[in-house]
Formats: structure tokens, C-alpha cells, sequence
């Protein structure tokens, strides 16, 4: 199989690399929505934790999730330490949202 030549690209190639990047393209979205549905959950933790005064941050909640992820991601062949990574970030991101939410609800603005 030719990958390139003066007339460009084989067509096989770039149907492939359409195809590829088409499935590439509904992963994506896949996550995209993924998130939103796992922040729409974090964000009634967010508004029970408020309610009951609990802290915004749950440490141990937080290495639990981070040890269960890396060995998710262990057995699907992902790189532990960029799921680690990623999921670190997002944990970030749902602390920032719990404390604005209390910072509301101790504010009565919510």
C-alpha cells in the first residue's frame, strides 16, 4: 500500500484517515456529554454538601477515585498516570464549584 506519491495521497488512505478521525470526532462528544452528566451529579453533591455545612473537598473520597481510575485504566491500557491526570483536574474543577456553591448558600444567594 502506497502512503504517498506525486499525485498526493492513495485514496484508501485518506478514506481510512476520514474514518479514523470521524470515530475520533464521536468520542469526543461522547466525553463531552459524559461530563456534563458526571458535573450535573457533582453539582447536587455541591448543593447537599451546602446544605449540610460538609466540606467542599473529601480527601479520602478523592484517593479512593484516583486508585480506582488507575486501575481502570491499567486494564483498559491507558496510562495510569494521564488518567490520574485527568481525573485530577476534574476533581479540581468539582472543588471550585462546591465551594462557590457554599459561598452561596452562606451568602443567601442560593
Amino acid at each position: 500500500m502506497t502512503t504517498s506519491n506525486a499525485a498526493g495521497p492513495d485514496p484508501a488512505v485518506l478514506d481510512e484517515l476520514t474514518r479514523l478521525r470521524d470515530s475520533i470526532d464521536n468520542i469526543d462528544a461522547a466525553v463531552v456529554h459524559m461530563l456534563a452528566e458526571r458535573f450535573k451529579c457533582t453539582q447536587q453533591v455541591g448543593r447537599l454538601k451546602a446544605e449540610h455545612r460538609l466540606p467542599p473537598a473529601d480527601p479520602g473520597r478523592e484517593a479512593r477515585q484516583i486508585a480506582r481510575l488507575r486501575a481502570l485504566a491499567e486494564s483498559a491500557k491507558l496510562d495510569p498516570a494521564f488518567a490520574e491526570k485527568f481525573l485530577t483536574f476534574i476533581i479540581a474543577e468539582v472543588i471550585r464549584h462546591h465551594e462557590r456553591i457554599a459561598d452561596d448558600a452562606a451568602n443567601g444567594t442560593v
